[in-house]
């Protein structure tokens, strides 16, 4: 291939236009300067479990097989967040952390988990965890809006019923006024 930059890793003759950095299960850590930091902007990279990196797309052009998200969502609901802290050989700071727990995960999704080049769970795929909440808080925001319409429906319900009672009872009001003013002249009258 050509234009090619092979550091530390054996050269591959299809490959053309790529950057090979190590050698996979040699190298176990990997440092770059100059990126802890700075700010920038972009795409979140990520790193597959053959240690290509790249974005995750999310644009059609890349994606087959696409369909509502519906009830497969729900599955986040059994999660259990938790915090924690990295080993000392991770983060000898002990950073305390919030997150979930890979294996826990898998249990309940196999889809939201990340695996490392033996196929071993690895990590959480926080990308498709996050794109379920979204799905579960539209839906219950849909619940929240048809409940508020219901509830205005209510609203109006009690106060036509209201109006209703407050015209009955001058109605009765009346009757009773009248009724009261009958009484009034029958006794009157019974008297004479």
């Amino acid at each position: 291939g050509s234009n090619n930059v092979d550091i530390g890793a054996p050269g591959n003759a299809g490959e053309a236009n790529t950057i090979r950095i190590g050698k996979q299960g040699t190298q176990k850590q990997t440092f770059i300067a100059g990126v802890s930091g700075v700010p920038t902007t972009g795409s979140t990279v990520v790193v597959n479990s053959t240690g290509k990196l790249g974005v995750a797309s999310s644009s059609v052009r890349f994606k087959q097989a696409i369909k509502p998200m519906d009830r497969a969502s729900e599955a986040i609901l059994t999660l259990k967040p938790v915090t924690f802290r990295y080993r000392e050989e991770s983060d000898p700071e002990g950073i305390p952390q919030f997150g979930l727990i890979a294996e826990e995960v898998e249990k309940v999704n196999p889809d939201l988990v990340g695996r490392d080049e033996n196929g071993k769970v690895n990590t959480v795929r926080y990308e498709a965890v996050n794109a379920m909440l979204l799905n579960e808080f539209l839906k219950e925001h849909r619940k929240v809006e048809q409940q508020e319409a219901a509830i205005e429906q209510l609203k109006a319900s009690a106060a036509q019923q209201q109006k209703q009672i407050e015209s009955l009872y001058a109605t009765s009001q009346k009757v009773s006024n009248t009724n009261k003013i009958r009484k009034s002249a029958s006794q009157a009258l019974a008297g004479n």
